[in-house]
């Protein structure tokens, strides 16, 4: 069966607009996503604010509340139907309990044995990653599989298929992969995969040597994706 892999903040969730809403609240600005050009939001916030930008993804409360993208649910539901979907996304430290708590409460379908939580997403088996980070979006390709951006003035130098939102993105798959089976979903577990691939622990493991201990996703550390 195809195997999605699919990013949640950004792509699932509407971290964007959470996170200005929380540092124009605090910096009196006005900064909209629209505004982020590139990775690094401490290029697009008064200097003043610089790195701190990235303490507002260590407050507790912020990834359990966010709201679903347009669609992103319904869509999700139906593709569960005809695919294997797994949810793979980086996690500071401080995120990962409230990440599995999010997918466990909306996601039924898929199910928190089918989140993985890892920055290596180019070493996890499956056929498409849709995802938001310019780098994960580069290093899947370099595999030779495909990556479909959700599209962000932030990864449009990246050369690869992008969609605007989920019902664009589940036309898209229908086209890529039109004669895949059903079955997909639930609270199975998605690992069994070709065992050349590395297949990242999934929520509620000792997943401190997938995430990285020093590699900058603690507190004040920089952005995940």
């Amino acid at each position: 069966m195809t195997t999605l892999l699919i990013d949640m903040d950004s792509v699932i969730v509407d971290l964007m607009s959470a996170w200005c809403r929380r540092y124009n609240a605090d910096w009196n600005d006005n900064l909209t996503p629209e505004d982020i050009l590139t990775w690094e939001w401490e290029k697009y916030v008064k200097p003043e604010c610089g790195r701190r930008i990235y303490q507002y993804l260590d407050e507790p409360g912020m990834f359990l509340h966010l709201e679903p993208l347009p669609h992103a649910i319904e869509v999700l539901e139906r593709l569960s139907n005809r695919y294997e979907i797994l949810i793979v996304t980086s996690s500071r430290r401080t995120a990962m309990a409230e990440k599995d708590a999010w997918v466990t409460r909306h996601l039924p379908f898929i199910g928190r044995k089918n989140l993985i939580l890892a920055h290596r997403k180019d070493r996890i088996c499956g056929d498409l990653l849709f995802d938001d980070a310019p780098h994960n979006l580069e290093s899947f390709q370099r595999t030779g599989r495909t990556a479909v951006a959700m599209d962000y003035p932030y990864n449009r130098q990246v050369a690869c298929l992008r969609v605007k939102g989920w019902l664009e993105f589940e036309q898209l798959i229908h086209r890529l992969f039109p004669e895949s089976g059903g079955g997909g979903g639930g609270e199975h577990d998605g690992a069994a995969q070709d065992s050349s691939c590395h297949c990242g622990r999934r929520a509620g493991g000792d997943q401190r040597r997938d995430l990285g201990e020093a590699d900058g996703t603690g507190s004040g550390g920089g952005r995940s994706g």
